[in-house]
C-alpha cells in the first residue's frame, strides 16, 4: 500500500482504534471486536506483550483485505518503528515528537504521526514531513485546541488522541481534527471479556463521525 493511500484511508476512517491489551491472544480478540464494529484503522501499541508479533500476525492475516489497516502506536524510537515496519505496519505513530522516527519512517515511505503538544511541536513535525499531527494528551486540551492550532496551521492535520469518546468526539471532528484516536473508551468491554460491547462501541464511534462530518 501506498504511502498516500494509507493516509487517505486514515482520514476516511475518522477513527484509529487504539488496541492496548494484557497478552496477545487478548489483544487479537479486541482487534477482531473493533473490526467487526466498522473500524478498519488499528493501532497496536509496544505496550502490549508481544506488539510485533500481533503485528506480524494480523498483517498476513488481512494482506488480502485492503480495508484494513494494521499500524504501530507508542512507538518511542526509529529502532522501535523499523521493526514494526518489517512486521507489516503500514503507519507509525509516536506520544512525542522524535525527529530521528520521522526520517527512518520517511526513508522507507512509511506514513507517522508524532505526539505534539504546542505550534512548536507542530512545526518541527511538518518541517520534517509528517502528515498527520498527533494531538497528545487531547484530554490535558479539549476540542478547542485543534482550531488553536489551525489558527497559525491552517495547513496542518490533527489527530487527537486520549480523552477522546463518545461523548466528545463530534466535537473534536467539527473542531477541525481530520482523524481521532481512541483506545480504553472503545476497548473498555475487553477488561470483562464483553467483546460485544468493544463491537457496539465502535459501530457508535464510526456513526458519530459520520454525523459530525455530515454538519
Amino acid at each position: 500500500m501506498k504511502r498516500i493511500e494509507t493516509i487517505k484511508k486514515i482520514v476516511d476512517s475518522g477513527v484509529v482504534a487504539v488496541i492496548r491489551a494484557e497478552s496477545k491472544e487478548q489483544g487479537i480478540k479486541i482487534v477482531d471486536a473493533v473490526k467487526k464494529g466498522g473500524i478498519n484503522i488499528l493501532e497496536v501499541t509496544m505496550t502490549v506483550i508481544d506488539a510485533v508479533d500481533i503485528i506480524k500476525e494480523l498483517s498476513q492475516v488481512y494482506k488480502d483485505d485492503d480495508d484494513v489497516v494494521i499500524g504501530a502506536g507508542t512507538v518511542l524510537d526509529p529502532e522501535t518503528a523499523r521493526a514494526c515496519i518489517l512486521a507489516g505496519a503500514k503507519y507509525i505513530v509516536s506520544p512525542s515528537l522524535n525527529p530521528d522516527t520521522i526520517k527512518l519512517c520517511n526513508r522507507y515511505r512509511v506514513p507517522v504521526m508524532p505526539g505534539i503538544m504546542t505550534v512548536r511541536d507542530a512545526i518541527e513535525a511538518l518541517e520534517l514531513g509528517a502528515e498527520i499531527l498527533k494531538v497528545f494528551p487531547g484530554s490535558a486540551f479539549g476540542p478547542s485546541i485543534i482550531k488553536d492550532f489551525k489558527g497559525p496551521l491552517p495547513q496542518g492535520n490533527f489527530m487527537p488522541t486520549g480523552g477522546v469518546d463518545l461523548n466528545n468526539v463530534e466535537e473534536w471532528i467539527k473542531a477541525g481534527a481530520v482523524a481521532v484516536g481512541t483506545g480504553s473508551s472503545l476497548t473498555k468491554g475487553a477488561k470483562t471479556g464483553d467483546y460485544e460491547l468493544v463491537t457496539r462501541t465502535a459501530q457508535q464511534f464510526v456513526e458519530a463521525v459520520k454525523k459530525a462530518r455530515q454538519k
